[in-house]
């Protein structure tokens, strides 16, 4: 990007005249003053640590001017300063405005699970054809999606932007700031249902999806699921996806390998999909990039060849061979019912020569409701299927109560969250070569610590 200072000004209204610094231009954003680059704007967010203490750091690392909250004192004199009412809200009027500017194509994309790795299939079929950008990891907030607007080249024809919540209004605000072209939700699950109580209230939170909708945008839902065809029945542009024949795209025909699952479409013929991934539920994903793709009119073997080498964002489910030559499957973002319960369905789904082993730590965020859902897990796992499990966190003590009357003793364990060292010395000395071994849990258990060890 490329914006002067004064062009800045006029976009977040600033409160102070800003004539002076003509012929200064800024050609990034950032919030941390260590990540700046030469010509950078600095925006001090208020939150746990003050960004503005921070301001001398800033000017060290390149910033060539600031905002600035007009609540604090001592304003900066050896760095231009744009003074605002609200940082954080600057940031935000200031990626409406560059987007306005830049005037692409807007794919917002929510779930409960699956958004990311939805995002980058969107993103990948899409880039067939199009100069594209995509959320960067998983800056979906309130923060992250400004930056993401921010960090767009000037030739970008679409958006991609993933956009989480954990509270009534989020969505709201960030649908509002990005107006999009298509809304998609992935699914309606169990994350964050500590903070909604139900799925019902989940699903209405998700909806907010739509409305910063453009007037003729197109919302992209899964219509195997009954909270979100409820809620879009008075919705005048809409495509579904799922496993039934009413749907508009349908998928048949789903083969899983450890490495990959191969499906087809009912609505498009002669043309196998195949995700570099394993799960049948990941295949709810790709037919939201092939969706969109649609929308966009993708060719289809582009779609099938972009679905197929679909660079994923790190730490999402894939295999990783141990040090002991076992395969691990990688889940360690993030976690909830559905998707531990799917998860453990495509890892048992092939029978292999060596063992199969679970290591579950605890689902964050799931309220009153935490016991219940942690328990429920116990329907999924079978000393059958899965020999030996591992689990870790204080919410999942509840599963292994269950399992004790499941599982023998010797092929069944528990730890606290800070015994990860402990797990890890138990599970390393019963891994051997041919063994798959599967890690889930949300991302506050760190079980990529425990993935950093078993790989070393």
């Amino acid at each position: 990007m490329k914006m002067s200072l004064t062009e800045v000004s006029r976009a977040v209204a600033a409160q102070n005249d800003s004539s002076e610094y003509e012929g200064i231009d800024i050609t990034s954003v950032a919030f941390d003053s260590r990540q700046l680059e030469a010509d950078a704007l600095f925006v001090p967010l208020v939150s746990e640590n003050d960004g503005h203490d921070y301001i001398q750091s800033a000017i060290e690392h390149g910033a060539v001017a600031t905002f600035w909250q007009a609540d604090h004192e001592n304003v900066p004199t050896d760095i231009p300063v744009i003074i605002v009412n609200n940082t954080l809200e600057a940031l935000q009027m200031l990626s409406q405005y560059y987007l306005a500017k830049i005037n692409p194509k807007v794919v917002a994309i929510t779930g409960s699970n699956g958004k990311t790795t939805t995002k980058d299939m969107v993103a990948s079929v899409l880039s067939t054809q199009f100069n594209v950008t995509k959320t960067n990891a998983n800056f979906n907030n309130e923060i992250g999606v400004p930056m993401t607007i921010l960090d767009i080249e000037p030739n970008t024809e679409i958006l991609v932007v993933e956009m989480g919540m954990d509270r009534p209004g989020q969505l709201d605000l960030l649908s509002h700031l990005v107006e999009p072209d298509v809304a998609a939700i992935t699914m309606i699950g169990e994350a964050h249902i500590e903070f909604f109580g139900t799925r019902d209230k989940i699903a209405d939170a998700k909806m907010e999806i739509v409305n910063g909708l453009k007037e003729d945008g197109i919302f992209v839902y899964n219509g195997d699921e009954p909270l979100l065809v409820q809620r879009s029945e008075n919705l005048p542009f809409t495509k579904t996806f799922g496993l039934n024949e009413a749907d508009d795209f349908t998928a048949y025909d789903i083969t899983s390998t450890p490495q990959a699952t191969s499906f087809k479409v009912e609505q498009i013929e002669d043309t196998e999909f195949k995700i570099p991934m394993l799960g049948s539920y990941n295949v709810n994903n790709a037919l939201v990039a092939i969706a969109i793709g649609s929308l966009f009119r993708i060719r289809e073997e582009n779609m099938a060849k972009a679905l197929l080498e679909v660079d994923l964002t790190n730490n999402r489910t894939e295999w990783i061979e141990g040090a002991k030559r076992e395969k691990i499957l990688s889940d360690v973002y993030n976690s909830n019912p559905t998707a531990v319960k799917e998860v453990l369905k495509a890892f048992t789904a092939e029978k292999i020569s060596g063992r199969k082993i679970a290591v579950l730590g605890d689902m964050l965020e799931l309220g009153d409701q935490s016991s219940q859902l942690h328990a429920s897990l116990e329907d999924s796992l079978n000393p059958e299927e899965v020999q030996s499990v591992y689990l870790i966190g204080d919410e999942i003590k509840v599963l292994y109560d269950k399992l004790v009357d499941v599982y023998p003793a010797k092929n069944l364990f528990y730890f606290k969250a800070d015994q990860l060292d402990d797990l890890y010395e138990q599970l390393n000395s019963e891994i051997y070569e041919g063994d798959e071994v599967l890690l889930k849990a949300s991302h506050g258990i760190h079980l990529e610590q425990l993935l950093a060890k078993l790989t070393d």
